[in-house]
């Protein structure tokens, strides 16, 4: 199923248990996947049109009457264009609202750069009390989606609209703050999120066929990360690798780095670096901002040297 499928399908069933929970979407229902919900909850769905802040601020105000507001839009539109609005009136009041940021990093494709949200996770992680998450499959989301409705607090979440290869089975268990284990090694801990998940096992089993055993670790959440898992895991191997659909500055790499600050482990990335996005199709943005396996090995043998 696509990720925004999943997503509207468990929104449905969370509304349909409890009436407080509701979305406010700002005129993208129908590219979230949740257009049909509103002729089923026509008291749970609201519209605030092209207005992302007051979207946020309609979502605040619910919240403080006892609502449990998710709200959704692209992802530079939920988050940089929303940013004092999540810092305001829903981080420092408090206010329990979910965040859905469609499109994350270059799966934004044809809508282009103003639509390509490199710095979206770096922008939110700065802000106290956030929980930023991001899923790499429909497994994991689907048992994410639930957990996060009942954390009581602002979760940001960087969803990934269309299909994406399964990476976990149907027995996986989900705890929100704490990372996943893909595939155990001892010579090299490669930390990665979201949409580079598969093609970063797929760069372990080469590495692993020229000899090198890597450690592949899922960090679906950012922030809080969880330390004891990237310590650990680093301790073991002696080399890092992170790998994000991301500005290297500011999401994942960053957390890793703040982690292992006291730790004399090399750390390497594998990420956008440093700039904004550009049109095209996947498999072209892939191979302009280096989110490919060719370059997870690549990049892991440099980490590697400097052992």
């Amino acid at each position: 199923m696509e990720m925004r499928a999943v997503y509207a399908e468990v929104m449905a069933g969370l509304m349909e248990a409890d009436k407080h929970v509701c979305i406010v979407d700002a005129d993208l229902s129908r590219a979230s996947g949740t257009l049909g919900l509103y002729k089923r909850f026509p008291n749970q769905m609201f519209d605030c049109g092209v207005a992302e802040q007051n979207m946020a601020s309609i979502a605040a105000g619910l919240a403080s009457y006892g609502f449990k507001p998710w709200i959704e839009s692209f992802t530079p539109f939920a988050t940089r264009r929303v940013c004092d609005q999540i810092a305001i009136s829903i981080l420092y009041a408090k206010r329990n609202v979910k965040v859905v940021g469609t499109d994350p990093g270059i799966s934004a494709e044809l809508n282009g750069g103003t639509h390509m949200s490199m710095e979206d996770v770096g922008v939110l992680r700065s802000l106290p009390g956030i929980v930023i998450f991001e899923p790499v499959d429909d497994i994991q989301l689907r048992a994410a989606l639930p957990v996060i409705n009942d954390y009581d607090g602002c979760v940001y979440v960087r969803l990934f609209r269309k299909e994406l290869p399964r990476v976990f089975g149907e027995g996986y268990r989900f705890d929100l703050f704490k990372a996943d284990i893909l595939r155990e090694g001892k010579d090299i801990s490669i930390f990665v999120s979201g949409l580079p998940t598969p093609d970063t096992l797929e760069a372990a089993k080469r590495l692993e066929a020229e000899g090198v055993s890597a450690e592949v670790v899922n960090v679906h959440t950012v922030k809080p990360i969880d330390r004891e898992t990237v310590v650990a895991s680093a301790r073991r191997t002696g080399a890092v690798l992170t790998v994000e659909n991301h500005n290297v500055i500011g999401g994942l790499h960053s957390a890793v780095l703040e982690a292992l600050a006291r730790e004399k482990i090399p750390v390497c990335a594998v990420g956008v670096e440093d700039r904004f996005g550009e049109v095209g199709k996947l498999p072209y943005l892939r191979e302009t901002f280096g989110l490919t396996p060719e370059n997870v090995v690549r990049r892991a043998k440099e980490a590697l040297k400097l052992k």
